[in-house]
């Protein structure tokens, strides 16, 4: 089937052929005529088989009539990340170039100015995450009852980030007559129960099982130790014929941690995560599609709907917690019918994560060997369940348990080499100090039994032993001595008599004259 039997306008086959498609994927053949008879549509398709064409393409055809009005948008679409908000807008302005369509981006990172200037003077189309759609909302800088048509993309990965709260809120404000679009690459029951509630009567597309890895993948796991994680990926890198690759990491910080790593041993590496300001974001994602950037360390946030052209590798250098983030992952390769390689990067306490995988999609990951380095074992899961640390990062609580004696041991085995190193001269020197600025160490050191004590002082000469008991009764006698302005004693100046003032006699006016 061609794009010109779906009943397309001549306008979006213009645009479609200006970017050089002639068939569509399944998923377009089978959504696009449903959508644009006005019904809701439910999709499911595994990633990088064009759904964001599947409903952008006739939301053109439908909006192509009609104007909007300042702050009230025609249509809504809420993306889960920046990335693929911002990916879904360059769609519309690929595919709406022969028409006049006006739309608007609202991303969190950006401010609000310019977003609002552009709704003040209406939109067609607005592409937008739930948090900043909800700000503006608030602000009173949007009006959501003019909305004709309301899609909701990546609906597995608005669950995951739990923006499903503020996606049941944004529906409540949405005028109940509108068509509504919901696609997804998996089909969890908690999506299937949100889409029952959004959705009148919706026909359903399903163009392959959920959550399976496009047959264009090749899939290969390699199993070493946790500190051979690094050398393992720099060997694949020389060894793979890598055009290109995403870098995924479980963790914002290992995603620094290992881009600098990178660096360092001359690769051409860049880093994205979700807590770079979105115009760096922005910035190494362009640089990447490129070419400037040959591999990408990133966290999760680029495992949805981003599309790079020609995308040659996928390295998961951390075994993803989810095993849906797994098949999305990879998804990054092999679109478009291209064929695209995916290498995994397991540690010996990540065989549960590994486990769900296969059971995902419906597959074992085949094993392959790194050379240079000792193949590892999944450990068990009583092991696994001792680990401290997601995929045994640290060592299990029982080792630790062992090594603590010896950790406490090793602080009093330096001190006493420390001091058998130190000259004889020093510790007589030592020895000399003072009694006052030997007790401010007194705390470091062991504290003397009561015999002990005994046993020195009846070793002590006998004349300071007096000296000692002599000093200690004067110090216990009563001094009659009176003190100074206290007690019952008086000053001898406060006992002296106060002379009074002699009074001031009168004198006349006519004396003072005198």
């Amino acid at each position: 089937m061609l794009f010109s039997e779906l009943g397309l306008g001549p306008e979006v086959l213009r645009a479609i052929e200006d970017k050089g498609y002639t068939q569509p994927t399944p998923i377009q053949e089978q959504a696009i005529p449903w959508v644009l008879q006005g019904r809701d549509v439910l999709g499911c398709a595994q990633t990088g088989t064009g759904k964001t064409a599947g409903f952008t393409l006739p939301m053109i055809d439908i909006l192509a009539s009609g104007r909007a009005r300042a702050r009230m948008p025609r249509s809504l679409i809420l993306e889960p990340t920046r990335e693929l908000a911002a990916q879904v807008a360059e769609s519309f302005e690929t595919y709406g170039k022969h028409h006049k369509l006006s739309m608007a981006l609202l991303i969190g990172g950006e401010t609000f100015t310019e977003q609002v200037k552009k709704l003040d003077r209406g939109v067609d189309v607005l592409i937008a995450t739930p948090g900043r759609l909800i700000d503006l909302f608030e602000r009173g800088n949007i009006m959501l009852n003019d909305i004709k048509v309301f899609v909701i993309d990546e609906a597995d990965r608005m669950l995951d980030m739990g923006f499903i709260p503020d996606i049941e809120r944004i529906v409540s404000k949405l005028p109940k007559m509108r068509q509504t679009l919901f696609f997804s690459a998996t089909m969890p029951p908690e999506i299937r129960r949100l889409a029952d509630a959004f959705l009148m009567h919706p026909k359903e597309i399903s163009v392959a099982p959920p959550a399976s890895p496009s047959e264009t993948v090749t899939q290969a796991m390699a199993l070493v130790q946790e500190e051979d994680k690094r050398k393992a990926l720099r060997h694949l890198l020389r060894t793979e014929d890598v055009k290109n690759a995403f870098i995924f990491c479980n963790r914002k910080r290992d995603v620094a941690i290992l881009h600098k790593s990178l660096e360092r041993h001359g690769f051409n590496a860049g880093a994205l995560h979700g807590d770079m300001v979105q115009s760096k974001r922005t910035e190494t994602l362009e640089a990447f599609k490129k070419g400037e950037i040959t591999l990408l360390v990133c966290s999760d946030v680029a495992a949805r709907g981003i599309d790079v052209q020609g995308l040659s590798h996928v390295f998961n250098f951390d075994v993803p917690v989810n095993a849906e983030d797994y098949v999305h992952r990879i998804g990054r390769t092999g679109r478009a019918g291209r064929t695209g390689r995916a290498f995994t990067l397991a540690g010996p306490y990540d065989g549960k994560q590994v486990a769900a995988i296969a059971r995902l999609i419906q597959r074992e990951i085949p094993l392959i060997a790194i050379d240079g380095l000792e193949s590892a074992e999944f450990a068990s899961e009583e092991d696994a369940r001792r680990g401290r640390g997601r995929g045994g990062r640290g060592r299990g609580k029982e080792k630790a348990r062992e090594e603590k004696p010896a950790r406490e041991e090793r602080p009093r085995e330096e001190r006493q080499a420390r001091e058998e190193r130190q000259p004889r001269e020093e510790r007589s020197r030592e020895d000399r100090q003072p009694r006052e600025e030997r007790s401010r160490d007194d705390h470091r050191q062991p504290r003397e039994s009561l015999a002990a004590a005994e046993a020195r002082r009846s070793n002590e000469p006998r004349r300071d032993r007096d000296r000692d008991r002599g000093r200690r009764r004067r110090d216990d006698d009563d001094d009659d001595t009176p003190v100074i302005g206290f007690g019952d004693h008086m000053p001898a100046f406060m006992l002296r008599s106060a002379r009074r003032p002699r009074p001031v006699e009168s004198v006349e006016p006519s004396q003072q004259e005198g």
